[in-house]
């Protein structure tokens, strides 16, 4: 059974973006719909990881507009975009990697707490029942990504696979409409590769989650996304299904670097 792709719910519109003389991107333009896994490659350098830090309010273009449910922003700022719905994971880990699993997914509870600082260090009324109320969401997602028995290990004494899924949840306890992944499965063996692609096809499964993502790994893309743009050089060279995409000439001469 085919699941049911939504509308658009993310409008990215002739974004430029320009450290100095050097172009990182220029005039792209492609949409996200609601409750697919759209991708994003290319070539190292092509301006990937400059897109999501444009979406996710890192960067501010010089150029263009994004529209996030209706609403049109020239420049995203990074805690509107989560208060929002848009989570994000990095391609180098930012994790507390001095604190177990269960506080770095907490920490993804933060946007949410009512309570104040004051009431939180007491936990007292309904600090207490906040807390327990966060912690019970932040329990589900341990047990939905298998890591009941690294719940209470420093992150830093987890092997990166287990550091990648951790990144994840954290992201995941920010309960987002659109969860942006920069290359969720660099770095990885083949078991953690799958490991990694089955708890994003169940978020964006089980949870409805829009999923945004880089990736390296081609065989990986074809297999979970939905559509495909592709960036080589801060340029949009093909937008499309997996199959339009690996056919596409440009696609190609691209990766096989006979265009350059």
């Amino acid at each position: 059974m085919s699941k049911k792709i939504g509308d658009v719910i993310l409008n990215v519109s002739n974004i430029s973006l320009a450290f100095g003389g050097v172009k990182a991107l220029t005039d792209i333009s492609f949409d996200v719909r609601e409750h697919e896994i759209r991708a994003i490659i290319g070539p190292n350098g092509a301006g990937k990881s400059s897109m999501l830090n444009c979406i996710n309010g890192v960067y501010t273009p010089q150029h263009g507009s994004i529209t996030f449910r209706g609403k049109t922003f020239n420049h995203m700022d990074s805690h509107d975009v989560a208060t929002m719905g848009i989570a994000r994971t990095f391609q180098n880990l930012a994790l507390f990697k001095g604190m177990s699993v269960l506080d770095n997914l907490m920490s993804g509870r933060n946007l949410k707490i009512k309570s104040n600082i004051f009431l939180q260090a007491l936990r007292i009324g309904p600090a207490e029942r906040e807390e327990i109320m966060h912690r019970e969401a932040v329990e589900r997602i341990i047990d939905f990504l298998e890591i009941q028995a690294y719940r209470k290990t420093p992150v830093g004494q987890l092997p990166y696979g287990l550091q990648k899924r951790v990144d994840l949840g954290r992201a995941l306890a920010m309960e987002p409409q659109v969860l942006l992944l920069d290359e969720p499965m660099a770095g990885m063996n083949v078991e953690e590769k799958q490991d990694m692609c089955r708890f994003v096809l169940d978020v964006n499964d089980e949870f409805g989650t829009t999923v945004v993502l880089i990736e390296h790994d081609m065989s990986v893309v074809m297999d979970i996304s939905d559509r495909v743009v592709v960036l080589d050089y801060g340029k949009k060279i093909g937008d499309g299904t997996p199959d339009e995409v690996r056919n596409n000439p440009d696609v190609i001469s691209a990766y096989l670097g006979t265009s350059h």
